[in-house]
C-alpha cells in the first residue's frame, strides 16, 4: 500500500507513549498499535482529528504517500 502512517515517528518526536496517547484519544491500545505499526486498512476522520489534536500536528504529519514499485 502506498499510504504510510507515520504515527510512530510523530509519537517519538512528541515523546509520548502508546498508553498516554490511548488515554488522551480514547482509542484502545490495540487499535492504536495497529495504526502505529502501519497495519491499518482505514482510519476514520474523527480518529485522525483526535490524534492531530492530542499530538498537536497536521494530518500530513501522520499520513504520507509513497509510490509503490511496479511488481512485474
Amino acid at each position: 500500500m502506498g499510504i504510510i502512517i507515520n504515527l510512530d515517528v510523530v509519537m517519538a518526536q512528541r515523546k509520548i507513549g502508546l498508553t498516554d496517547l490511548s488515554k488522551q484519544v480514547d482509542i484502545t491500545m490495540a487499535n492504536l498499535s495497529i495504526l502505529k505499526n502501519n497495519k491499518a486498512k482505514a482510519i476514520r476522520f474523527s480518529t485522525l482529528e483526535a490524534l492531530c489534536r492530542a499530538l498537536n500536528c497536521q494530518p500530513g504529519d501522520l499520513i504520507s504517500f509513497e509510490e509503490e514499485p511496479d511488481s512485474q
